[in-house]
């Protein structure tokens, strides 16, 4: 396991309803609180190649390294890895009659996507994130 990062995982983030509202775009409050899902191929990160961290939108807990980014052709952000494994919570989602394995943030239980097991070596695993439930930071900016 890689050493966690300093602003991981610290303690939990509660908001209500009208808060999460009235910090997030109508997209983000969709995807990150309501578990919605952007359109393929529309997100601001899914062709992003640049340098940094993928942080949580709405706590800003970093979650992950570009250096684990890879083009999966599915039009969303692709990332074999979490930065830190403690960063993510998994749950099973049987919504939509599809079974699948829902990816939140572990601060704030914010939507990220899902992780599917059809990713690159070395884990084998893809998370297939929403660009509208993250931010990214540049590596020159980050801390």
């Amino acid at each position: 396991m890689d050493k966690q990062d300093d602003n991981c995982c610290q303690s939990p983030v509660e908001k209500t309803d009208q808060e999460w509202r009235a910090m997030l775009t109508p997209e983000q409050y969709e995807v990150a609180r309501r578990k919605g899902t952007e359109r393929a191929f529309t997100g601001e990160y899914w062709n992003n190649h640049e340098d940094g961290m993928y942080l949580c939108v709405c706590c800003g807990q970093p979650l992950f390294d570009s250096t684990t980014k890879y083009e999966s052709g599915t039009g969303w952000p692709s990332f074999w890895k979490p930065s830190d494994a403690q960063a993510v919570d998994v749950e099973n989602d049987n919504s939509h009659h599809m079974s699948r394995t829902e990816v939140k943030c572990s601060r704030c239980q914010a939507h990220l996507g899902h992780v599917f097991p059809d990713g690159p070596a070395p884990t084998g695993e893809r998370y297939c994130m929403n660009s509208a439930a993250l931010k990214f930071e540049p590596r020159d900016k980050a801390k």
